[in-house]
Parts: C-alpha cells; structure tokens; sequence
C-alpha cells in the first residue's frame, strides 16, 4: 500500500473514499459537504467509537468515522477506528483512502490511524490458486491501493515511520502464516539473508548444526538433533550512523514448528505450532524496521531457528545436556524446548556484546491462562529496562504486565541430577519458572522476558483479526527509540 500526505483533502490527487472523523459532543468538521453533515444531523452518522455512516458528494464517497469521547481518544483507538474504516472502505470498492485528520492531532494519533489502516488491510494468501477468485468480476478489491492521510507537515514524519513499522509487522505476519513446511529453518535464514542484503547497515551471519556443537550451544542442540532440517543460528547486527548509548541485543525463539518431541502434544490444534517462530519473526522484522528508521543505536539481533520432532535421535525426557555457559539441564519435558534454545542464544547475544537484552518468545501456555490475549507477560531484571519496555508497550498499543521473579521460583528450577530442570514437576507458577530458567543465562545483564504465546496470533484486535498479529514488532521499535532521545 502506498501511504502519503497531503495539505487537504481536496489535493488528495486520486483518493476516491475521505474518512472523517467526528467525535461525540463536537460539532461537524470544518469543509465537510452538506450532504456528510445531513447524515451526522439526522443522527444517521453516530458518534461513538467505529460507527461508520455513507455520504455521497463532491464526486467521491464521505465516510463518517466515529471516534467516541475526545478525553478518551488515543493512538490505540486511532487503530480501531481506521481498522473499521479500512473493512468498509474495501467493501464499497476503494482503492485510495484519505483520512481527514480529527481536530489537532498528535504524532501518535496520525500514527496510529496510518498503522491501523495497513494492519487491517492485511491478507495472507500466499497459499491460495489464482483460480479460486476467477469469475467474480463484482468481488470488491482485496486491499487499498493507497492511503493518503491530509495533515500539518510536521506530522509527515510520523505518517512515513508509522507506515515502515506497520509494513514491517505484516511482514512478520507473513512468516508468521507460513506453513512449517514451507518456513523451515533455513528458510527463514534466507529471509534474515535477504533483508540484510537489501539494507546497508544491516549484517548477517548464520550457523548450522556443526556451529552450535562447535560454540558448545548443547541446549539449543539438543532440541534440533531430532529434525532432519539443519537448524540456524542466525546473528544480525545493525550499526546506526551516530550510534549511542547502550547497544541493545533482541533475542527470538524460532521453532518453526514443535509437535513436542518425545513428550508429544495433543493433536488438537497442533496445527498452531508453526506460530512457534513467533518471536523471531518479530526480532528479524523489529531489526528491519529499526533499520529502515535509520535509528541512532547498534543492535544486534540473534535467532535460535530450528523444528522440535520426535525420531529415532530425538533428545529424550532424563536426558541431561550443556549449554554454552557450562550449565547442566536435566531435560524432564522436551514440549519444554523453547528455553533450551533461547538459555545459548542469550548466551550468545551478550557473548557477541549486547548490552541489554530482551527475548520474545511464545513460551509457555500458563501465559494464556493468566493473561489472556490482552497482555504478553514481562519478567526483567532490571527496573530501568522493564520500565522502558512498560511504557514502549503503552505507545505501541502491544501491552504488557509484569510477573515477579522471586528467588524462591529458583528452588522450582534445581535439578536433581544437573544444575537446572526444564520443566519442573509441580505445576506450579508456569510463565514465571519459565522466566526464572531464562535469567540463568544472562548473568548481571539488564535483560527481560517477553511471554508472547497468548499475543502472537489470534490476538482478536479489529486491526489484527485472525491469524498471526506481528505482535512485538511495534513495541521493539518503540523501545529502540527510547533510547535515541
């Protein structure tokens, strides 16, 4: 989707649909023709947040938005009511929209009507044959053409970046959809390849098997030698021009897909594995877009890519492995493979410099029953960087809540015969035992623990919808800049 600015809507050149805005208790926007303002005066057009009315005029069509309370209008609510305005404009045929920006807007506003507009004109249909919609000359079009957002120069800027970091999370959605047996792990070393190669100050370096036996990553190994796929190490670093400040290490969990090893899963909705390269989706596509932003910091980015399946050399339950840092784990569950291979990649991040460090990863299903789809889980320790992370979550519409890591989880954790247990036996503090493992691995680091398995897909936001959401890829942005101001 092409996405631009202009003065007014009037110089919105080929834009046939205008969104505007109104707010409840406010008067009509100033240039809305006569026959917009009918509907808003018959009450026909409603006020209240996403109520969507028609109006003809001028040679185009007027879509009245509604956005609710002013006192209450935010940059997440600017997403849901142009989620609502991108559905309709798709089903009367738009191919430009141009939104009419409500009032005086902030940055955040115009940002967020631009993100909401792009994530909701998402599709996945990589998979799907051309014949399927053949025939059907009256079906409206998939996705806009353009959008074009009528403001004040000085928010140009951030209708440019809104539009980078959206595209970057669909972007992450795309791997995200792909099926396992087309997103293998050497798949999506080729795209962290190809991404690099298409940006200058991106670099990438990838590992196979004989890599991670060679750098003693036996956690991360041991989770891979039951796939026949050769697994990826994957360490992209960028070098922002006038970088400063501490260099930030993004670490994602990418098993392409996890059937649960040995300790196999119910079959039901076992489907859904494939989104367990979630996190690395968003760190590969985060980094891309921090790129593209041409943002002032380093980062380095490390991805742990590999499938976790049962075979005749799959790890098995006692089996007790060492990881990079000379831990040993007992492996008592390998449906608990996601902290083998993230415990070598923090390793690895901090090894290769990182100086604070955040991992994404779809890691426990205890998440989901604490949090819902609402919020990701957050373990940290460090308060500077959980705080940070907090309020990048809060500007990026992507939430979070933070869990405790209390010495006492740790006594959850020893194992019996190595140092640590993957999956202790009581059934006790799920997503906080899964935190509690990780820090092992990051000695006195700042670094934190993003639980993303309930926000990674089926996240049921109007601008997300079914599927993946891309979820983490706005709020790493968001986290990165707090540390250019």
């Amino acid at each position: 989707m092409r996405v631009s600015t202009t003065a007014t809507a009037s110089a919105a050149g080929d834009a046939d649909t205008i969104a505007v805005g109104v707010f409840e208790g406010g008067g009509a926007p100033d240039g809305l023709p006569v026959e917009a303002g009918e509907l808003l005066d018959s009450g026909e057009a409603r006020r209240a947040l996403a109520s969507l009315a028609l109006a003809h005029a001028e040679g185009r069509r007027w879509l009245i938005v509604g956005l609710g309370a002013p006192e209450r209008f935010d940059a997440e609510r600017a997403r849901v009511a142009a989620a609502a305005a991108c559905a309709r404009a798709r089903e009367i045929s738009t191919r430009v929209l141009c939104w009419l920006l409500p009032g005086d807007p902030e940055a955040a506003i115009a940002a967020g009507l631009v993100e909401g507009t792009v994530l909701a004109d998402y599709r996945f249909e990589q998979a799907k044959g051309t014949a399927a919609g053949e025939g059907d000359g009256d079906a409206p079009p998939k996705h806009l053409e353009g959008l074009v957002v009528a403001s004040e120069p000085e928010l140009d800027r951030a209708v440019e970046q809104a539009a980078v970091v959206a595209e970057a999370a669909n972007r992450a959605r795309d791997l995200q959809n792909r099926p396992a047996n087309d997103l293998t792990p050497s798949a999506l070393a080729e795209h962290a390849t190809a991404m690099a190669a298409e940006l200058e100050r991106l670099s990438v370096e990838v590992e196979g098997r004989s890599g991670l036996l060679e750098r003693g990553m036996g956690a991360f190994a041991a989770v891979a030698q039951g796939s026949y796929e050769e697994p990826a190490l994957i360490t992209v670093r960028y070098r922002g021009a006038g970088a400063s400040g501490p260099v930030l290490g993004l670490v994602g969990k990418g098993v392409t897909f996890d059937s649960g090893g040995i300790s196999l899963k119910p079959s039901a909705k076992m489907s859904e594995m494939k989104f367990d390269m979630s996190g690395a989706a968003s760190v590969l596509e985060g980094i891309g877009a921090i790129a593209r932003l041409e943002l002032p910091l380093n980062v380095i980015a490390v991805v742990g890519a590999t499938e976790n399946l049962p075979s005749g050399r799959s790890v098995k339950p006692g089996d007790i492995v060492t990881a990079a840092n000379g831990t040993t784990i007992e492996v008592n569950n390998t449906d608990a493979e996601g902290r083998l291979v993230l415990a070598d990649c923090l390793w690895h991040a901090i090894e290769q410099g990182a100086e604070r460090v955040v991992d994404l990863a779809t890691l426990t299903g205890a998440v989901i029953v604490a949090l819902g789809s609402t919020y990701s889980g957050l373990m940290s320790n460090d308060e500077e960087l959980a705080r940070r992370i907090v309020e990048a979550g809060e500007r990026s519409g992507e939430i979070v809540w933070r869990l405790p890591l209390h010495e006492e989880y740790d006594e959850l954790i020893k194992g019996s015969f190595g140092d640590l247990n993957n999956a202790p036996e009581a059934r006790k503090a799920g997503t906080i035992v899964g935190g509690a493992f990780l820090q092992k691995f990051v000695g006195e680091v700042p670094w934190a623990h993003l639980d993303i398995a309930g926000s990674a897909w089926e996240l049921g936001r109007p601008y997300v919808g079914k599927g993946a959401s891309g979820y983490g890829v706005r709020l790493l942005v968001e986290l990165a800049r707090s540390y250019c101001a």
